[in-house]
């Protein structure tokens, strides 16, 4: 167990990290992207990432108590399809990307392997990890779906690699309209909850746990993730 002298480095060491301009994210176009370097690191934490991504929806789907937003209208649309969630995952992620091009976004590598692997990792997940029984079990499968995700989403960040396709969406339209980024995200995950919801996906205990906690914990996470491109991405 950690003395209180040894939790208070640690907190002070966090801090700084979040502190040190060298670990703040860098406003880089797709080709500055790949040209800053580091990619024997940040590709594979990319990859990772976004693997754990897909696992954590898996994981919140198969607790049965609630969904993050967008996987509510996965679900929900895969009610009505004969196809895989993880298959709706990459059809919305293509659908959301051709929305980049009025929005005048450029997705960059790390958007377009969102796009296609975080589908294909749910569904692998999905097909290993069996339905939750009892509310013990479920339970358990939330809070690590909802923990997990905010390690995947500080891991696929912190490579700055470019956002995914729903990020980019959310960023597009709060530049071109103006509204705050907190309006804007609000504002489409309301509406993919009530689409998802009519469709018969799953809203519940999981969707609000996820919604509260993922912000400050991809927050705190992300100082440890995020890769430090030096002078690259100052130049």
């Amino acid at each position: 167990m950690l003395t209180h002298v040894e939790n208070s480095r640690a907190v002070t060491s966090a801090r700084r990290r979040a502190a040190d301009p060298r670990r703040q994210l860098a406003a880089l176009g797709p080709v500055e992207q790949l040209r800053a370097g580091r990619l024997g690191r940040r590709i594979p934490q990319l990859l990772v990432g976004l693997a754990l991504y897909g696992a954590s929806i898996a994981l919140m789907v198969r607790g049965v108590l609630g969904n993050m937003p967008w996987d509510v209208l996965h679900q929900g649309v895969a009610r009505h399809v004969p196809l895989s969630l993880g298959v709706i995952i990459i059809a919305v992620s293509v659908l959301v990307l051709l929305l980049w091009v009025p929005l005048r976004q450029s997705p960059g590598l790390g958007t377009i392997a969102n796009a296609l692997l975080v589908g294909l990792a749910a569904d692998a997940t999905l097909w290993v990890v069996a339905p939750g029984e009892g509310w013990v079990v479920r339970g358990a499968l939330m809070a690590a779906g909802v923990l997990l995700n905010g390690v995947a989403s500080a891991m696929y960040i912190g490579a700055q690699l470019g956002p995914g396709p729903r990020d980019g969406l959310m960023t597009g339209l709060a530049r071109r309209t103006g509204w705050s980024l907190r309006l804007v995200r609000t504002g489409i995950e309301v509406t993919v909850i009530a689409l998802g919801w009519l469709l018969g996906g799953v809203v519940g205990l999981g969707t609000v746990v996820y919604a509260v906690a993922i912000g400050p914990l991809t927050q705190a996470l992300l100082p440890w993730f995020t890769v430090d491109l030096g002078d690259r991405a100052r130049r």
